[in-house]
């Protein structure tokens, strides 16, 4: 449904079934099934609804809640925006609908979405990872981003801070671009400091969510549109992630979705890479370069791709990148392998930091960056 065909009615009719709070996810879908169309579910009897659903789900349908004219509004308002990129509603049936969720085991019934609509049918490969990355991490998942989306995969992420927004940056100026899959409504941007990135997302990509607009950044949410990125996309890979992560879930959701998964080793020490090697033990495939993961898909164009790792060229040896190796280091410890004063090194610390070859963490220590 878009902004200049919309059917309010139509719309209503959706918002009813899938607003209504004691209609959950899948009572919904049985009643889709059942009746062929959300008017036809509003037009049946109580009783008929109360065979496929139950007598709660039955009657809270048969009259609409006390907030339902207002979200009606609202919606049919931000649908008839016409400043800015296009704004859609894809229901299931629609011809926009991803035939990838179809495939899965819970697809959304509904997608909100802002921008390029197409690019829910183009071929996409998820790519997530932590929050808080190391500096080699994030610019892995930039790299990654960038030459997939070169090599005409549209990269899928979750728009959080940290690797996901790394990678919808990276992504951004390929032809191919990225989909933001949200955890709140469209008429809302969370986290507030990606505001700007989303603001690019929907010019020049897509930005996607189940949640009607309104809703807020609630915590549950957020695992729940993880199965929409894993979903959309052949498969998912990781960058980091700790082992208690939600890119784990997206990975494990994934796997049982029958796609692909693959993951970028790290250092033994690094929390940021327990969650890759716990994936890479559970049959992932370890990748060092985008071409690896095409390979993987049998993408079109392979040939056309590099076969070295997806980073950087390799700088000039320099004796402190040599002492640092590649795992964050403190400035004591590269006193104790270089034999430099700490003042010394800290003026060629920071001259490799503006060169972008070695990049500042917290609490004194460092870490250098691609292949330094």
């Amino acid at each position: 449904m878009r902004a200049v065909d919309c059917d309010a009615d139509e719309i209503a009719a959706w918002l009813r079934l899938l607003e209504t709070p004691q209609v959950g996810r899948e009572s919904a879908r049985r009643l889709l099934a059942a009746f062929g169309s959300p008017q036809a579910v509003l037009a049946a009897s109580e009783a008929r609804r109360k065979e496929v659903v139950g007598s709660v789900a039955a009657h809270a349908l048969s009259q609409a809640g006390d907030g339902h004219d207002a979200l009606l509004a609202l919606t049919l308002a931000w649908l008839a925006q016409t400043d800015g990129p296009p704004r859609h509603l894809v229901a299931l049936g629609d011809p926009d609908y991803p035939a990838a969720l179809l495939e899965t085991a819970d697809p959304p019934l509904m997608l909100y979405a802002i921008g390029s609509v197409e690019l829910l049918r183009s071929g996409s490969l998820a790519i997530v990872g932590s929050r808080n990355p190391t500096p080699q991490g994030r610019e892995n998942a930039q790299a990654f981003a960038a030459e997939l989306g070169r090599a005409g995969l549209t990269i899928v992420s979750g728009l959080a801070l940290g690797i996901d927004g790394a990678a919808h940056t990276g992504a951004l100026d390929t032809a191919a671009s990225t989909v933001a899959v949200v955890g709140t409504g469209l008429d809302r941007v969370y986290p507030k400091r990606h505001l700007a990135l989303a603001r690019r997302i929907a010019d020049k990509g897509l930005i996607v969510s189940e949640y009607s607009l309104g809703t807020p950044p609630l915590a549950p949410n957020f695992p729940l549109r993880n199965r929409i990125i894993a979903g959309l996309s052949r498969g998912t890979l990781v960058v980091e992630a700790a082992l208690q992560s939600g890119s784990l879930i997206t990975a494990r959701l994934a796997v049982e979705g029958g796609r692909e998964v693959f993951a970028i080793p790290g250092s033994i020490h690094a929390p940021q890479s327990k969650g890759c090697h716990a994936l890479i033990k559970q049959g992932a495939k370890l990748v060092e370069s985008a071409r690896d993961i095409l390979e993987e898909l049998s993408w079109p164009g392979l040939e056309e791709t590099p076969t070295a790792p997806t980073q950087r060229e390799p700088a000039a040896a320099h004796p402190i990148v040599e002492a640092m190796g590649y795992e964050p280091i403190s400035l004591d410890e590269l006193v104790r392998r270089t034999g430099w004063s700490a003042a010394e090194l800290n003026v060629r610390l920071l001259e490799l930091e503006l060169g972008g070859v070695v990049a500042r963490l917290p609490g004194q220590c460092f870490q250098r960056i691609g292949q330094g």
